[in-house]
């Protein structure tokens, strides 16, 4: 009997763990089929940057993306560096996730400048669901160790802590005061020597490490590859450079029609938009009265500009061969992004204490920066630049590819915004996102999955409307419409975007009733938020030198 017992108990026991065996199989065989997931942002490039949005630049590995995937006309940023990223990182607001103004602390929790506790990381979303979390490149949302990406949920880390730093050395750069550049692998420190590497090529090729170091681990991936370029100081490689060498002798003015007409002609913008596209800024001159020298230096900053993101591009097209090595393509989706549109920063001749350059544009040392009279084409047909809420500083290009569930070739209005990509990335993951996460109530999302609009080409009209401010300056998108003021002004603008996102025509006066409906809705939306005015937090040192005035 003890013995019938025995072989029973046995037999049960081999049951067990058979099943559980076979449990743990199919757990893993579930994992295995979950999608990796690439977020690429790059940095202060402009609407128009980009081959299939317009561009005279080589970027083919990009462009193929879009053509084998889907584009959005319509996608929205905030505008200037830190703020996108808050946004991009956690899905929120960027006031709700305490980077409303910059990565500096102005005292209040919206504006402590760095990430907050109850605003989670794709790291610390994306890890509970059984992902391995990459990130190379730029950081930006939180100098102190508790909020380094490791500390946020990310498994590996390389890149800038901070917001910028020179492209072959990581010197303290000048900005009217000197601004540390630290870099950092995983949490440890590390300092290359000077001038030996280029830093678009280190982001990348760290990136391809962690790809194919995590392959072994029989999980599906997150990585976010946030790249510095093509942001100021201009410095690229000789070879990039000299694809471009006499590119830009045509100037600004003829540049930025050949933009124009290749926009209609990929159908980003209609021949009624193209009509309405922003008049050159008033501090830009006309490429025909610059003198010979001065037009050599700007064609020169121009080349080097578009070398920058050409180096970019060619590290998206290795972390795509990457995928196509390990038979990883076919599974997995890539977004594409920029922070915010083409700076108007011209940090090499404003202000005293602004960088200076120690050698010819484009090499180790140089501090030049695209500046207002280029970034004008860059954003093209828009108005203004980085950091105003115009369409110039807060479009961005979006691509999005997976070849298996997005079908090649779409181009989608998509009206969206940063804060619907969280969404997006944790249903295709098919991550839950927490309400409460290491004893903190955690904040809901306010963006929508974008899967629909991707995946199934569903277009429909925005319901919620998007809201801005940084820096005092504030808008609304709701429908058609959008609602802008610009500091110091507090006076609304209103402009038909869907036929004038040139912002030409303010429609203001004649649509009173409009203004106060969208204008009630920005300031429910800016009390929820914890949105403070300008004027009563506003740093005394300015984060850039100004411009000098005669």
């Amino acid at each position: 009997m003890n013995l019938l017992n025995t072989l029973k108990r046995g037999a049960l026991i081999a049951s067990i763990m058979t099943f559980g065996t076979s449990s743990t199989l199919l757990a893993q065989k579930k994992t295995n089929t979950s999608p990796n997931i690439i977020v690429i942002m790059v940095d202060d490039m402009g609407y128009s940057d980009l081959g299939v949005y317009g561009s005279e630049i080589q970027t083919p590995n990009i462009d193929k993306l879009a053509n084998e995937g889907v584009r959005l006309r319509e996608f929205y940023n905030n505008s200037i560096c830190a703020p996108t990223r808050a946004s991009l990182l956690t899905g929120q607001y960027p006031h709700k996730a305490g980077i409303g103004y910059f990565d500096v602390n102005l005292g209040l929790p919206a504006y402590q400048g760095y990430l907050n506790k109850t605003s989670l990381t794709f790291g610390e979303v994306l890890k509970q669901a059984g992902y391995t979390t990459l990130l190379s490149g730029k950081w930006h949302v939180g100098n102190d160790s508790l909020s380094w990406p490791k500390q946020r949920g990310f498994d590996r880390f390389f890149g800038l802590l901070g917001g910028g730093a020179n492209y072959f050395n990581a010197n303290n750069i000048p900005l009217g005061r000197s601004y540390p550049v630290t870099i950092l692998e995983d949490n440890k420190r590390i300092k290359p020597k000077d001038d030996s590497y280029y830093f678009t090529d280190e982001i990348t090729n760290h990136a391809v490490k962690f790809i194919k170091e995590q392959d072994a681990e029989n999980k599906p991936f997150f990585l976010y590859l946030a790249y510095t370029a093509p942001h100021w100081p201009l410095q690229a490689l000789p070879e990039d450079i000299a694809k471009y060498k006499g590119k830009y002798a045509q100037g600004w003015d003829e540049l930025r029609k050949n933009r124009l007409a290749k926009q209609i002609q990929l159908g980003i913008i209609s021949q009624k938009q193209a009509d309405a596209a922003a008049e050159r800024d008033a501090d830009v001159p006309a490429w025909d009265a610059l003198t010979y020298d001065e037009q050599q230096l700007w064609q020169r900053k121009m080349e080097v500009y578009a070398a920058m993101l050409d180096r970019a591009d060619q590290g998206v097209g290795t972390i795509v061969n990457t995928l196509k090595e390990l038979k990883k393509d076919q599974n997995t989706l890539v977004i594409f992004i920029s922070d915010n549109g083409a700076p108007a920063e011209d940090v090499a001749h404003w202000g005293d204490k602004a960088g200076n350059n120690k050698g010819p544009v484009g090499t180790s040392g140089s501090f030049e920066s695209q500046g207002k009279n280029w970034a004008f084409v860059s954003n093209t047909p828009f108005r203004s630049f980085k950091s105003f809420a115009y369409e110039g500083g807060i479009s961005s290009p979006f691509i999005a590819w997976y070849p298996t569930k997005i079908k090649a070739g779409g181009l989608l209005n998509g009206t969206s915004h940063l804060i619907d990509i969280a969404p997006t990335v944790y249903e295709v993951a098919g991550a839950k996102y927490p309400t409460t996460f290491k004893g903190e109530s955690i904040t809901a999302l306010p963006g929508k999955s974008l899967v629909p609009l991707l995946f199934n080409a569903q277009d429909t009209p925005r319901e919620t409307p998007i809201f801005w401010e940084r820096a005092g300056n504030r808008a609304v998108r709701k429908g058609k419409w959008k609602l802008v003021s610009i500091y110091p002004s507090y006076a609304w603008e209103l402009y038909d975007v869907e036929n004038d996102r040139g912002e030409t025509k303010n429609l203001a006066a004649q649509n009173a009733g409009l203004v106060n409906e969208l204008s009630a809705l920005y300031f429910d939306w800016a009390k929820q938020n914890d949105v403070v005015d300008y004027d009563k937090i506003k740093p005394q040192q300015p984060l850039l030198p100004t411009k000098k005035r005669p």
